[in-house]
């Protein structure tokens, strides 16, 4: 569920359709884990803004395990996945996929209610959005100066931003 941004209660997809399974192939890829680990992991590299619940979870760790793209074993009361060859393939098959997670604007479901200039402007964000994600899986990933850096480019960003709606 979204904690912030809902307006008038409609709870937009902090994912693009269908891009779950590719977030959760790719946390696979990094340790074996269980459904709530996933779900608590997709809670904080959304800083927050989203966790997904146990529907939106399950029943899509199911289809990759009948896919053949994750196996799963019990460990005490929880059950772990883990990402198999075939889903590594598929992953890499499909990184195009990564780099559009985040939904557009107008595959929102009130962006008909959104003026042409906040959806260009949610656009520039989702970029945004894009740019640090595809750093962060990047080939060589960037270095934790680099994310202090940006994260200071960030947050000047956003002060700059809060002062020109001020001027409002």
């Amino acid at each position: 569920m979204w904690h912030r941004f809902s307006p008038g209660g409609m709870q937009p997809p902090f994912f693009a359709r269908g891009a779950v399974k590719f977030v959760i192939l790719e946390m696979l890829q990094e340790k074996p884990q269980h459904g709530y680990e996933i779900m608590k992991g997709i809670e904080s590299r959304g800083d927050g803004f989203y966790t997904p619940s146990p529907g939106a979870i399950y029943p899509t760790l199911q289809m990759l395990e009948e896919m053949g793209y994750v196996v799963s074993h019990t460990a005490g009361n929880k059950k772990i996945y883990e990402i198999t060859a075939e889903g590594k393939l598929y992953l890499a098959e499909n990184k195009e996929n990564m780099e559009n997670v985040f939904p557009a604007p107008g595959e929102m479901p009130f962006a008909n209610k959104l003026e042409p200039d906040v959806r260009d402007t949610l656009d520039e964000l989702r970029n945004l959005a894009g740019t640090v994600v595809r750093g962060g899986r990047a080939p060589r990933r960037l270095r934790p100066e680099q994310y202090k850096e940006i994260q200071k480019v960030l947050k000047q960003a956003r002060i700059d931003i809060e002062a020109v709606i001020k001027k409002t």
